[in-house]
């Protein structure tokens, strides 16, 4: 799918949605100076062309008891398309896994995983992580201190 071209309203309007994706229509026409159906309209087209992918709410993950957070390295037994497409379809079923890349360097996947606790890092670790086929070595990074989460993208540094 090519990149759709971004104008200063369709950068404006994805900033206000990063912000507050609760805000209506109105408020955000109202916001980057548009009326109400050309602002519809550019938010349309933006989810149209996958710019916007959806909308959801950002939870405090130890408000909701998923308190420990692990960026968890892995390497697979072989590098050809089909080890990589199964464990690919692996992660997706695994909900501790709330991101996952295919990454250079040591490793070949890099996984950020939330769980309650050690315990429950354990439980996933030799209950689903371990019994993925093709799996040869794991290493586990645990996150100390949350210093920046992941947030909006800094549009500001797009051409246009």
């Amino acid at each position: 799918m090519p990149t759709p071209k971004l104008d200063a309203y369709d950068r404006k309007i994805l900033a206000a949605l990063q912000r507050d994706g609760r805000l209506t229509n109105v408020q955000l026409a109202d916001e980057i100076g548009l009326s109400a159906s050309p602002c519809l309209r550019r938010v349309r087209n933006l989810e149209d062309a996958g710019v916007i992918r959806g909308y959801q709410a950002t939870l405090d993950s130890e408000a909701v008891g998923l308190g420990l957070t692990v960026f968890v390295g892995v390497k697979v037994e072989r590098h050809h398309e089909g080890e990589a497409e199964r464990f690919r379809l692996a992660v997706l079923a695994l909900p501790e896994v709330i991101s996952a890349y295919l990454v250079s360097g040591e490793v070949d996947f890099l996984l950020h995983v939330v769980v309650p606790d050690l315990r429950g890092y354990e439980r996933f670790l030799n209950g689903s992580l371990l019994k993925v086929p093709g799996v040869r070595d794991i290493r586990s990074n645990f996150a100390i201190q949350v210093i920046k989460s992941p947030g909006p993208l800094p549009l500001g540094h797009l051409p246009g």
